[in-house]
């Protein structure tokens, strides 16, 4: 796998980058987006763990492209279509997403939710000592929508 290095070690071009990555650890074995950003934490040693928000995005897209499925244990398994992509020499598209939109914002949000979802059906106890800080969250969103 091949990282760009843009002066600190293992940075790697944000969605660009993780598209492949991605890939290639599912090529593995399926997995949810939390075991994705573990999987690359540990790859790059600590030194990058990409945002639920980047992931979660990325999955969906990769699904809508027939590269992944998303399986009803809420992990995803790539295609057919995504091994040819991996065989690519150079990956043939490369997103290079920012928020700057509302409905990209959301898409973020979104991929955040998710990601504390994960958390809770794979090890509740890791969101105990933040409990009060998404009850604060869910306040001020609640108070936005009504």
């Amino acid at each position: 796998m091949g990282f760009v290095y843009f002066g600190r070690p293992w940075r790697m071009v944000r969605r660009g980058g993780l598209r492949p990555l991605v890939l290639r650890i599912i090529n593995g074995s399926p997995k949810n987006g939390a075991e994705i950003m573990d999987e690359i934490e540990k790859f790059t040693w600590g030194w990058w763990r990409p945002s639920p928000g980047s992931v979660y995005p990325l999955l969906e897209e990769m699904a809508n492209e027939g590269l992944v499925t998303k399986r009803s244990d809420g992990r995803y398994e790539i295609t057919d279509k995504g091994r040819q992509e991996l065989e690519w020499p150079l990956f043939p598209k490369l997103h290079h997403m920012q928020a700057g939109s509302i409905d990209d914002m959301l898409n973020e949000i979104n991929g955040e939710l998710q990601y504390f979802e994960d958390l809770k059906s794979s090890d509740s106890k890791k969101l105990e000592p933040y409990l009060e800080k998404l009850k604060q969250i869910a306040d001020r969103f609640n108070k936005l929508v009504s």
